[in-house]
C-alpha cells in the first residue's frame, strides 16, 4: 500500500464550558496522540490539530451558571484545557480557538461557497419564541417534562435523566428557561444542508469503500442513520453567541452558523493558523489527494465526522477522511461518567493529584497514558476504577517494566564497571538468539496494529517485550554465573562471556523498549534516554528492531526507579473523594437555575427506601475538635483529633480546602462512630465528620446549636 505525501490528524474539539474529564481524554485525544508520536518517530509529514470549541448554547449557559459573560467563560477555560492536555504529554502541533478571527473568516467562507453553489436550502419553519424576552429559544433554552421518564425538567434537546434525545416539539408543558414563560410558536427563515441528496454518495463511500478498515461500531452506526433516511440539517440559528453570517447574505442579520457547522471547520482554521505560524501553505493538508485525513473521536460525534463534515468537505471540494477510529465510552467504578452529576475524574484533578505534587511528576502522566490505552474502550464500552489503576501500575509498569530497566542497569553497574559488555559470537546460546529475534520481531509487531489503530494491543507487544527480557535475565541468572571462579579468584571465561552477553542483550532490549513505549509514555521514554546517556534521536522508529543501540564500552548513568509504587491510602483517597462528590452534590439542596434570575430550590433524586433497622445501624454522635493539623503531601486532609467523651479518636477529613486547622480546634461536630477504620496517607481514620455543602460549593459543620457533652447521641 502505497505511503501517503502527509497526513492531517484531528481530535474532536473540546466545549471551553467547564474543564474535562478522564474519558474525554481517553476517548479522542491519546489515541490520537499515540499515533502522532508513532507517525513522526516514521519522520513522517504530519500535522496534529485541536483546538476549544467556543461556540454553542452550552458556552453562554455556563456562563448564567458562573454569573458572568459567554467571552469570559471561553477565557477561563481555554488556557487550562490546552494546559491540561499539555501535562498530560498531548502534543498538539497546534491548539487553536473558534472564536478566533481567522476561525470566523474560515467559516464564513465555507458557508458563502456552499450558498453561492446552490448547495443549501432555505426554509421557513416554526420555532419556539420567548415573547417576554424577544428571542428565538435554542433546544437548551426549553425545559419541559420528559415524554419518556416523566422528569419535569427535561431539556429540549436531551433529558439528563433517562438520556433520551428529544426535540422540542416532544416536551410535555415547555417553557423559557429565560424567563420561565410558556413560549410561542414564530415563523423564522434558516439555511439548511440537504443530507438527503447525499445518500447514495454515503452508501458507496462508507458502506462499500470503507465497509472493511473501518471500526465495524462506526460503519454499523453509519448504516443505521442512513437506512433511517437523511433529513435537511439547519446550518444557521437565531442566537447572538457564534459565528454570524456574511453581511452580503439577504435575510442573514441576527442569525449564527449552528455549532455543528462552525465547529468541524475549525479544523480548518487550525490549520490555516499552523501553517501561518510555521510559514508553511496549508492547501495540501485539506486540497491534496496525496493527504491522509484522520479523525479521532468519540462515538457520539461518529453522525458528525462521518456523515455531515464529510457532505460539507465533498462540496467544499476538500479531501474525505482515510479513517475515523472511534472510540466506545469510558465508565468509571461501575456507573457511566457524568459531569452533570459528578461522577468523574477530571484532567486537572489528576494533574493535581498526581502530577503537580511531589509523587511522582511526569512519569505519573505516562501512568494515567498507560492504564487509559490498557482499557481503551475501542471496540465497546470499558471502565476505569483506581484499583485497577493501581494494579495497572504496581503490577505492570513497576514490577514488569520498571523491574527489568532497573535490574538490567544496576546488574552492568555490578558486574560489567557501569559500562555495556562485547558481545562473544561464539558463545551466544540458543535463548540469546531467541531473544534477539523476539526484539527484532517486536517491531514489525507493533509497527501492524499502530497502523491498525489497536493501540491497546500495540501496548501489549511492548510490555511482553519487557516480560521476555525478565524472563529471559531469570534464566540467565548472571548473579549466580558471576560465582563461577578460576584459580584467580575471578570468573571463569566462560562465565564473563555468559554475563556479558546476557547484559549485552539486555540492555539493547531496553534501548529497544524506549524507542517502542515512546508513542505511548513519551516522559518515560526521555528518562529511559536521560539513563542511557543518549539523545532523543535514538527513538526515531528506524532504530527499532536494531541491536547496536548502545555502544561497547559506553558508560551509562546509575539507575534511577522509572515508576514509583501506588499506595493504598493514596487509592482510598481517590476513591473517598468520588464518593463524597456526589455526596456533596446531593447534599446540595439550593442552586441557582442555570437561566433564571430568581433562585430556586432544587433537590436530588431521593435514594432507594431503606427500612428503619438500616438507618439503625448508623451510630452517630457529637464530637468536639480538640486539634488538627494539615496531612504531609496532601493539600485537601486534615488529621483531626475528636473528642468523643468516651475516647478520643483521630479522623482524617477532606476539609482543608474550607477550613484552616486553627480555626475548627473547638468546632462540635456530627460524628459517624462506627464506620470502619481506613487508612488515608499512612494514617488509620476511624470515623466520618459529617458536613453539608451550600449552592456555592462551600462545605459547613452539622453541629447542634447549643453545647452538648462530646459522645451524645444524635438521632
Amino acid at each position: 500500500m502505497k505511503q501517503p505525501k502527509r497526513y492531517l490528524i484531528t481530535s474532536a474539539l473540546p466545549y471551553a464550558n467547564g474543564l474535562k474529564h478522564i474519558g474525554h481524554l481517553a476517548g479522542a485525544y491519546l489515541p490520537a496522540d499515540i499515533y502522532v508520536r508513532y507517525l513522526k518517530a516514521q519522520k513522517r509529514d504530519v500535522v496534529f490539530v485541536c483546538g476549544s470549541d467556543e461556540h454553542g448554547t452550552a458556552i453562554p449557559i455556563q456562563a448564567t451558571k458562573e454569573g458572568t459573560t459567554a467571552r469570559a467563560i471561553i477565557d477561563k477555560y481555554h488556557p487550562i484545557m490546552k494546559q491540561n492536555f499539555k501535562d498530560l504529554g498531548i502534543d498538539f502541533d497546534i491548539y487553536h480557538r473558534t472564536s478566533d478571527p481567522l476561525h470566523h473568516e474560515t467559516a464564513k467562507e465555507f458557508f458563502t461557497k456552499l450558498n453561492d453553489n446552490g448547495d443549501l436550502e432555505i426554509k421557513e419553519t416554526e420555532q419556539y419564541f420567548d415573547e417576554q424576552a424577544n428571542s428565538f429559544l435554542a433546544d437548551r433554552y426549553i425545559k419541559g417534562t420528559c415524554p419518556n421518564c416523566s422528569y419535569d425538567s427535561a431539556y429540549g434537546d436531551q433529558c439528563e435523566r433517562c438520556g433520551k434525545s428529544l426535540s422540542p416539539d416532544e416536551l410535555i408543558n415547555p417553557v423559557s428557561t429565560l424567563s420561565g414563560n410558556k413560549p410561542i410558536k414564530k415563523s423564522t427563515k434558516h439555511w439548511y444542508l440537504p443530507l438527503n441528496r447525499h445518500e447514495d454518495f454515503l452508501r458507496d463511500w462508507i458502506l462499500k469503500e470503507h465497509a472493511n478498515d473501518w471500526r465495524s461500531t462506526v460503519v454499523g452506526q453509519c448504516k443505521s442513520w442512513i437506512d433511517g433516511g437523511l433529513q435537511p440539517r439547519a446550518v444557521t440559528r437565531d442566537l447572538d453567541w457564534g459565528v454570524t453570517l456574511p453581511e452580503s447574505v439577504d435575510g442573514g442579520k441576527g442569525k449564527v452558523l449552528y455549532v455543528w457547522f462552525d465547529a468541524p471547520v475549525g479544523y480548518i482554521s487550525a490549520t490555516k493558523q499552523w501553517a501561518l505560524n510555521n510559514d508553511k501553505d496549508w492547501k495540501p493538508y485539506w486540497q491534496d489527494k496525496d493527504t491522509k485525513l484522520v479523525h479521532f473521536i468519540g462515538k457520539d460525534n461518529i453522525v458528525f465526522h462521518c456523515i455531515i463534515f464529510p457532505i460539507m468537505l465533498k462540496l467544499h471540494g476538500d479531501i474525505l477522511p482515510d479513517n475515523v477510529p472511534a472510540n466506545e465510552f469510558m465508565n468509571l467504578e461501575g456507573d457511566k461518567m457524568s459531569t452533570s452529576r459528578n461522577w468523574k475524574v477530571e484532567m486537572q484533578d489528576y494533574v493535581d493529584d498526581f502530577i503537580n505534587k511531589e509523587n511522582g511528576g511526569s512519569q505519573m502522566a505516562d501512568v494515567l497514558r498507560y492504564y487509559l490505552t490498557l482499557i481503551a474502550p475501542e471496540t465497546k464500552d470499558s471502565e476505569f476504577t483506581w484499583q485497577g489503576f493501581q494494579d495497572a501500575n504496581n503490577s505492570e509498569l513497576v514490577s514488569i517494566f520498571g523491574n527489568f530497566v532497573n535490574r538490567s542497569l544496576v546488574l552492568m553497574h555490578k558486574l560489567c564497571k557501569g559500562k555495556v559488555p562485547p558481545l562473544h559470537a561464539e558463545a551466544l546460546t540458543d535463548l540469546d538468539r531467541t531473544v534477539v529475534a523476539d526484539i527484532q520481531a517486536a517491531k514489525e509487531k507493533v509497527e501492524a496494529l499502530l497502523e491498525q489503530y489497536k493501540f491497546r494491543d500495540a501496548l501489549f507487544e511492548v510490555i511482553n517485550l519487557a516480560r521476555t527480557g525478565n524472563q529471559y535475565m531469570q534464566k540467565k541468572e548472571p548473579w549466580i554465573v558471576v560465582k563461577q571462579l578460576s584459580e584467580d579468584g575471578q570468573p571463569t571465561a566462560e562465565a564473563q562471556a555468559s554475563i556479558d552477553n546476557t547484559l549485552h542483550i539486555c540492555l539493547q532490549l531496553c534501548a529497544n523498549l524506549a524507542v517502542l513505549i515512546n508513542p505511548f509514555l513519551p516522559f518515560t521514554a526521555r528518562k529511559m534516554c536521560y539513563l542511557m546517556k543518549v539523545v532523543d534521536k535514538m527513538l526515531d522508529w528506524e532504530n527499532a528492531g536494531k541491536m547496536k543501540l548502545l555502544s561497547t564500552g559506553y558508560s551509562l548513568r546509575p539507575p534511577e526507579l522509572l515508576f514509583r509504587k501506588i499506595e493504598d491510602s493514596e487509592i482510598a483517597e481517590q476513591l473517598e473523594k468520588l464518593k463524597a462528590a456526589v455526596v456533596n452534590r446531593e447534599a446540595s439542596v439550593v442552586s441557582k437555575d442555570s437561566t433564571m434570575e430568581e433562585i430556586n430550590p432544587k433537590f436530588a433524586d431521593v435514594k432507594s427506601e431503606i427500612v428503619f433497622d438500616d438507618f439503625a445501624k448508623i451510630d452517630l454522635r457529637v464530637g468536639k475538635i480538640i486539634s488538627a493539623e494539615k496531612v504531609e503531601k496532601a493539600d485537601k486532609l486534615l488529621k483531626l483529633s475528636v473528642d468523643l467523651g468516651f475516647e478520643t479518636r483521630t479522623i482524617v477529613s477532606g476539609i482543608a480546602l474550607h477550613f484552616k486547622p486553627e480555626d475548627i480546634v473547638g468546632k462540635q461536630v456530627t460524628v459517624v462512630v462506627n464506620l470502619a477504620p481506613r487508612k488515608m496517607r499512612g494514617i488509620e481514620s476511624n470515623g466520618m465528620i459529617l458536613m453539608a455543602e451550600d449552592a456555592n460549593g462551600k462545605l459547613h459543620f452539622m453541629n447542634p446549636e447549643a453545647e452538648i457533652n462530646p459522645g451524645a447521641g444524635v438521632s
